[in-house]
């Protein structure tokens, strides 16, 4: 899945050990924890709101551990009317390792009225602008 042109954030971070489970690597359902704040992290640099998450997709390649340095790297897959998707890859620094690889489908959403929006042309505009190596908050 690496093409590191076309990655939109890359964003690190550091397993905790609260992220780890009894057999001490990275609980599964942590690790869309991690996708959410390359999301996150994502959409406010490029100024985007109103966005839920569809549907999320994910294939575990490697084990993480407590300490271990992860970088999340996601790029932007495609377009629908209302929706975009994302894929990602999920990189141990240390070792260059793949951990896990994913997609999820994310749908503009106005929540005063409770309904999906039409993407428009600036906002896929601004979902499709890479924002590089990301600092989490």
């Amino acid at each position: 899945m690496t093409d590191d042109a076309a990655w939109l954030i890359r964003l690190r971070l550091q397993v905790r050990f609260r992220d780890c489970d009894p057999y001490g690597h990275v609980n599964n359902a942590v690790y869309l924890t991690y996708l959410e704040n390359a999301r996150f992290a994502l959409w406010k640099a490029q100024d985007v709101r109103g966005v839920i998450l569809a549907r999320a997709e994910v294939d575990y390649r490697a084990q993480a551990t407590y300490g271990d340095v992860l970088e999340v790297r996601a790029r932007l897959a495609g377009f629908g009317r209302t929706s975009f998707r994302y894929e990602y890859e999920l990189v141990d620094i240390t070792t260059g390792a793949t951990v896990l690889e994913a997609r999820t489908v994310q749908v503009k959403f106005n929540y005063d009225r409770q309904q999906p929006e039409v993407l428009t042309d600036e906002v896929k505009a601004r979902l499709s602008t890479p924002v590089g190596e990301v600092r989490p908050d």
